[in-house]
């Protein structure tokens, strides 16, 4: 059932109607990736790129891509991004069952959240990998097509129709990596993926709660929860973010530039632009982590409120 803690309660998976709690959450996730998708996008760039060859930073990077490619180009990729919509259910639902099972063993909140957050990366991860693969190619063409392996066809880029525009670069880079790579290479950079967001995904959760806990100490007693939770979110993103950018630098090169070796890019990495290129899109992932923290926060607890079972709505706080 909730537990208390301090003055943030904590929704529990057998509180939910699973129902409410499913067709909601896939508009909660959906809108979430829309938002922050344009930064996802810039990320990537900027830690492909070597040195400053392309962007001098997150900011100069969105008005180069809007003032050359337009809004659009800041959403390459997007539709088949979508697909991840799969992945953010399995990693809600196994995040939430893992909590459950965890429980029984331990009461401490930070070890359920360590595990449960890790658990549910791994789940997801193993969905995402080869949704990633593409979209990060699509990601990377137009002005920074020159730094990935696989090309548009000029015949793809000049379609008119965008629907048929959207699916032939999917079908044609597809074709590509499935060409040079076979089925592995859908899953390049898998390993670089599990070392990026496990310990983000284990060390988020934890953050999260510690940081709500610790702004339920000092704010009043008439604060809403949300409130508290909405700040603790963010908080927590720039922490893991901060942690475990280096890794995730070394992943999108892994993916993007088609390498096999995380260790080798790490070394390569540090040689050519040193501690620095551990840093390369920190400023773009904490921006976006920004508003995808509020958004799931205030989302994701929303959800789990208005998904309560009817005998355990008295019970909801804001």
């Amino acid at each position: 059932m909730m537990q208390q803690k301090r003055n943030i309660r904590i929704i529990e998976w057998e509180d939910l109607d699973k129902r409410k709690f499913y067709s909601l959450g896939v508009f909660m996730t959906l809108t979430t990736r829309a938002t922050v998708y344009p930064f996802t996008l810039i990320r990537t760039r900027l830690q492909v790129q070597k040195g400053k060859s392309l962007y001098n930073g997150t900011f100069d990077a969105f008005c180069k891509i809007l003032k050359v490619e337009g809004v659009r180009g800041l959403y390459r990729g997007f539709m088949v991004n979508t697909f991840t919509l799969i992945s953010g259910q399995a990693y809600i639902t196994t995040y939430e069952l893992v909590r459950k099972y965890v429980s029984h063993y331990s009461s401490s909140n930070t070890f359920k959240s360590l595990v449960a957050g890790g658990s549910a990366s791994l789940v997801a991860q193993s969905i995402t990998v080869p949704i990633d693969v593409v979209s990060q190619q699509l990601m990377m063409q137009g002005q920074g097509e020159h730094l990935t392996r696989f090309k548009l066809k000029p015949k793809i880029v000049m379609a008119t129709s965008k629907n048929n525009m959207t699916f032939g670069q999917t079908k044609d880079i597809v074709v590509q990596i499935f060409a040079a790579d076979g089925f592995r290479g859908f899953y390049r950079g898998y390993v670089a993926s599990l070392l990026t967001y496990i310990p983000n995904s284990a060390l988020w959760w934890p953050f999260y709660h510690f940081y709500a806990e610790q702004m339920s100490r000092l704010a009043p007693s008439n604060c809403p929860h949300l409130l508290l939770q909405a700040v603790a979110g963010p908080m927590a993103a720039a922490t893991a973010s901060t942690i475990t950018n280096p890794m995730d630098v070394v992943r999108a090169r892994v993916q993007v530039e088609g390498r096999s070796s995380v260790i080798e890019t790490f070394k390569q990495l540090l040689a050519e632009e040193g501690m620095w290129g551990l840093t390369k899109g920190l400023s773009a992932r904490i921006i976006s982590s920004t508003p995808t923290s509020i958004l799931i926060v205030v989302g994701y607890e929303t959800l789990k409120r208005l998904s309560l079972r009817p005998e355990l709505v008295h019970t909801r706080h804001w």
